[in-house]
This record gives structure tokens, sequence and C-alpha cells, in this order.
């Protein structure tokens, strides 16, 4: 049997401010597709387009300066 972590094998995801800029796969797999970057810093959440997973930012969106 294969022991060998696989990309994206979690669908829910939660991060932190500090692992930002946000990408998926995310160590320790990089093999499952390409790497692309996400953005989760206005609304909280994000889902990869390749694989599905949503990821959720801890303590939500972040916040804005003012315009």
């Amino acid at each position: 049997m294969d022991s060998k972590v696989r990309c994206c094998a979690q669908k829910l995801v939660e991060v932190e401010s500090k692992d930002l800029p946000l990408y998926c796969p995310r160590p320790p797999s990089w093999d499952g597709h390409p790497r692309v970057f996400l953005k989760i810093e206005e609304t909280g959440e994000a889902r990869c387009p390749y694989c599905g997973t949503l990821y959720i930012l801890k303590g939500g969106a972040l916040a804005r300066g003012g315009h």
C-alpha cells in the first residue's frame, strides 16, 4: 500500500494570516496540480479551482484600509 501523502487530501483547511499569500497545493505535497495563488483576504475563504479544497482564514476577512 502506498503511504505517500497525496495532494489536497483535506477538503477543508484553516489558515492563519501568517500563511499568506495563500497557495494550493500546500506542503507537504507539491505534486498534485500546478501551484495557484488564492485571494482569501477580502472574504475570509477561497476555493482552489483545481482540486476544490476550501480554505478558511482564521479570524475571518482581513480589515481593509479606508477609501
